[in-house]
């Protein structure tokens, strides 16, 4: 099971429910128009660029990418050192510009939700993992880097 529960898959999920959501019930609300289409792509841009920054960053330290593995060494670099989570910040940011981009109004509570379940699945259990390997350098790093932003 662990092999299909991925981030990516989430997102997929909630995309879709938010693009039936602006094809199926948009209920006449609109936020359409040039500046949510400017904003839609900067946010999709945007969480592009923080996964391609922290993939770099994994592979240069040679560490996983795989959320239920135990990583090898503690990526404290590059993107690493704004946000401990910049692969799953930038899935968050991917889900508010396809919102935006599907004129998915009445979807926008997805993006917090979206936000809690990448924390309680994913986030929580891989910093537990990080404390248990790297103890006394996981404590620093979390002491001077916000989880999200």
């Amino acid at each position: 099971m662990q092999k299909i529960d991925l981030p990516p898959l989430w997102l997929v999920g909630f995309a879709a429910l938010a693009w039936a959501q602006g094809r199926f019930f948009s209920m006449g609300l609109s936020l359409d128009g040039p500046i949510t289409d400017l904003l839609s792509g900067i946010l999709i841009g945007a969480g592009l660029l923080l996964m391609v920054l922290a993939v770099t960053e994994m592979r240069r330290h040679q560490t996983t990418l795989w959320p239920h593995e135990t990583a090898q060494s503690l990526v404290q670099t590059g993107i690493f050192k704004r946000t401990r989570n910049p692969i799953y910040l930038g899935d968050v940011l991917i889900l508010a510009g396809l919102i935006l981009r599907f004129d998915a109004v009445l979807a926008l509570p997805l993006v917090p939700i979206f936000a809690w379940v990448l924390e309680r699945r994913f986030v929580i259990p891989e910093e537990n993992r990080l404390r248990r390997t790297f103890r006394a350098d996981f404590a620093r790093y979390q002491g001077k880097t916000r989880r999200w932003v």
